[in-house]
C-alpha cells in the first residue's frame, strides 16, 4: 500500500471544530487554501483546494498535511527534513516558494507554489494558514498580452486578499478599519492611499490621504476635509467610482481638461499636491448603496497602473466596503442603545444632608450597552430607596428589559409599605409573566435616618455583587448578608432581609460586575482590588472619588457595561 493510501486509511484523530469567521477567510481567498493545528493536521479547507488536489474535505480534514500531500518532483514521499513547508512550520515563521509538489487523489502530481504563514483561529489558538496556487507554464516572453502587476506575484495577490478579509473583518471600528485598509494598500501597491466616504447625510468627505515616507505613513491634513457633491453626469473617474459605476485608472493627463465638477477640481489639486503620475480608482460598496471610493496613487514608483490591476483594487475596495458597513451598522445601533439608556437612567434625588452619585459606562470594545442600570428615590415613608442591577444581554433588548424591571420596581415600592425582600419577591414573579428579561441580579435597598442622626440601611441581594462600605479612616469591607437567588429562576425561595448602621462620614458603593470581573482572574481578585482602592480614595469628595475608583478598578480588559451608585453619611460635625 503507498504512503497516500496507508494515509488515507489511517483513523482520523479527533480535531477541534473551526469558527465561522475561519471557514468565512478560507472561502474568500481566491485559490487552493488549508489551515493545519499546531500538530500540522489539516482543520479546514476551501472549495478550491478539493478541486484542485481532487480530495474532499472529508478526505482531508484530520490528516497530517505532509505525509498526505507533500512529493518530490518524482512523485514519492517527501522526508521532513527535506521540506521547506514544514521547516517553517515548525518554526512559526512566515515563508514562500516558487516550485513544490502536492499528491493528487489521481496519483498525479500537482505543481504548487506557495505560502505559509502564522495565523490565530477564531478560537486563540495558533494555527497555520498555507495558500497554495497551481504553477502553469512559464509564457513566452515575446508572446503578446496583458501585463501584470510588477510589484506583486500573483501567489502575493492572492495573500493580500486573505490577509485584507481577515483585517477588515475583525474590527468594528471605522476609523480602525481605515486603517488597517490604508496599512495594506501602502506601499505594497501604492505610494498613496485615497479614501473619499459619502456620509450619512449624502456628503462627501476626503477621510484619508496617506502617503509613504521611508516606510512611515505620513497623513495628509492639509488634503483631507469636505468635497464637492457628486455630479449625476460627470463621467470623471472619481465620480464614477463614488456612483459605483465603475473602477477606472487615471492620471494627471485625465484632469488636464475643463473640470465638469467641483471633484474635478479638487482631483486636479490632489495630483498637483502629490505627483502622482497613476491612479487606480475603485468604488467602496456595500451589499446596499455606495459608501466611497479607494485610490491608490503611484509616484516614486515609475510603473503605471494597468487594467490588470483593477481586480486587485476592487476586490480590496469590496471587502473594505462590507467591513465599513458593518462599522457603521453597529456603531448606529450602539448610539441609539447608549441614548435610550442614557435617557432611562435616572438623576438622583435631593435628599437632605446625603451626598449621592452615580455613573454609568457603556462597554469600551465589542460589545453594546447592556442592562445595567442604578436608580434612588423617594419612598411614600420619607425614607430613600437605593437599586442596582444587571438584565442580561447587551444589546436593545436587555436595555429595554432594564426600564421595565426598574419601572415595576419603583412602583412595587411605593405602593407597598413592605420590607425589601418582600418588594424583590413581587417583583420576580412578575418580571417571570409579564415581561422578556429571562434573568436579572438586583440589590434593592431602603435608607433612613432616625431621629438621633444615624443613619440605617436595610436590603435583599438577590444574587448580585455585594455593597462595599467604607469607614473615613479606611477601613472596608463588604455587606455579605441578605444574600438570595438572581432573578428569573423560577425558585419559589423566601428571600433574606439584613439591615446595618451607617457610620459618620462613611461611604457605601453599590456597583455591577463589570467593575470588578476581569477574564483570567477570579472574582476575589477584582473585588479585593475594588476595597483596596475605595479605602485609599475615601477622603476624596464624593464626584472624584466615583470617578478615580472607575478609572483604577475597571480592568482594561473588561468588555462589560458598568453601573456604580455611591452614597456619603453626613459626619456628625456637619
Amino acid at each position: 500500500m503507498t504512503a497516500h493510501k496507508e494515509t488515507q486509511a489511517a483513523r482520523k484523530r479527533p480535531v477541534r471544530p473551526v469558527s465561522a469567521d475561519l471557514q468565512r477567510v478560507l472561502r474568500a481567498i481566491g485559490t487552493g487554501a488549508y489551515v493545519v493545528d499546531e500538530e500540522g493536521r489539516i482543520l479546514s479547507v476551501n472549495g478550491q483546494a478539493e478541486q484542485l488536489l481532487g480530495l474532499s474535505a472529508d478526505r482531508l480534514v484530520g490528516h497530517d498535511a505532509h505525509d498526505l500531500l507533500h512529493r518530490g518532483p518524482h512523485g514519492r514521499p517527501l522526508p521532513r527534513t527535506q521540506c521547506s513547508m514544514r521547516q517553517a512550520f515548525h518554526a512559526g515563521r512566515t515563508a514562500q516558494a516558487d516550485e513544490d509538489y502536492f499528491a493528487r487523489a489521481d496519483g498525479g502530481l500537482l505543481r504548487i507554489s506557495w505560502l505559509i504563514t502564522p495565523y490565530v483561529c477564531g478560537d486563540g489558538d495558533d494555527c497555520t494558514l498555507v495558500v497554495f496556487h497551481p504553477v502553469e507554464p512559464a509564457p513566452d516572453a515575446d508572446a503578446p498580452g496583458e501585463p501584470v502587476a510588477a510589484s506583486l506575484t500573483e501567489l502575493e495577490r492572492l495573500a493580500l486578499l486573505a490577509e485584507t478579509t481577515t483585517q477588515l473583518t475583525s474590527t468594528l471600528d471605522v476609523d480602525e478599519a481605515l486603517r488597517r485598509l490604508v496599512g495594506l494598500v501602502v506601499p505594497r501597491l501604492a505610494d498613496w492611499a485615497i479614501v473619499d466616504l459619502i456620509t450619512e447625510r449624502d456628503e462627501v468627505w476626503r477621510t484619508v490621504v496617506v502617503h509613504a515616507e521611508g516606510g512611515t505613513l505620513v497623513h495628509r491634513e492639509d488634503l483631507q476635509g469636505p468635497m464637492p457633491p457628486v455630479p449625476q453626469r460627470s463621467q470623471m473617474p472619481l465620480s464614477r467610482a463614488l456612483r459605483g459605476v465603475a473602477s477606472t485608472l487615471a492620471g494627471p493627463r485625465t484632469y488636464d481638461r475643463a473640470p465638469d465638477s467641483g471633484i474635478a477640481v479638487e482631483q486636479r489639486h490632489l495630483f498637483d499636491a502629490t505627483g502622482m503620475h497613476s491612479v487606480a480608482i475603485a468604488p467602496i460598496r456595500s451589499t446596499r448603496e455606495v459608501l466611497g471610493a479607494l485610490t491608490a496613487g503611484r509616484c516614486e514608483n515609475p510603473l503605471s497602473f494597468t487594467a490588470a490591476d483593477l481586480p486587485l483594487i476592487e476586490d480590496i475596495a469590496r471587502r473594505a466596503g462590507l467591513a465599513l458597513d458593518n462599522a457603521r451598522l453597529y456603531q448606529r445601533q450602539r448610539k441609539v442603545a447608549e441614548t435610550m439608556q442614557n435617557h432611562l437612567l435616572p438623576q438622583m434625588p435631593g435628599v437632605p444632608d446625603l451626598q449621592m452619585t452615580a455613573r454609568y459606562l457603556p462597554a469600551p470594545h465589542a460589545s453594546q450597552v447592556g442592562g445595567d442600570w442604578y436608580d434612588a428615590f423617594p419612598l411614600s415613608d420619607g425614607s430613600t430607596a437605593l437599586a442596582i442591577g444587571d438584565v442580561v444581554g447587551h444589546d436593545l433588548e436587555a436595555a429595554a428589559g432594564m426600564a421595565q424591571v426598574r419601572n415595576m420596581l419603583r412602583a412595587y415600592a411605593w405602593s407597598q409599605d413592605e420590607a425589601p425582600s418582600r418588594i424583590v419577591e413581587r417583583l420576580d414573579e412578575a418580571i417571570q409573566h409579564i415581561t422578556d428579561v429571562s434573568m436579572a441580579t438586583m440589590i434593592f435597598a431602603r435608607i433612613d435616618a432616625a431621629e438621633d442622626g444615624t443613619w440605617h440601611l436595610s436590603w435583599t441581594n438577590a444574587g448580585h455583587p455585594p455593597p462595599l462600605l467604607i469607614s473615613p479612616d479606611g477601613m472596608a469591607h463588604y455587606l455579605t448578608t441578605g444574600h438570595g437567588l438572581l432573578l428569573g429562576t423560577g425558585v419559589d425561595r423566601e428571600r433574606p432581609d439584613a439591615t446595618a448602621g451607617l457610620p459618620p462620614g462613611s461611604t457605601l458603593v453599590l456597583y455591577t460586575d463589570g467593575l470588578v470581573e476581569d477574564p483570567g482572574h477570579s472574582l476575589d481578585v477584582g473585588l479585593d482590588r475594588l476595597r483596596r482602592h475605595a479605602a485609599a480614595l475615601v477622603h476624596r469628595p464624593l464626584a472624584a472619588f466615583t470617578d478615580q475608583l472607575l478609572r483604577r478598578v475597571r480592568p482594561e480588559r473588561n468588555d462589560d457595561d458598568v453601573a456604580l451608585l455611591a452614597l456619603r453619611i453626613p459626619d456628625r460635625e456637619e
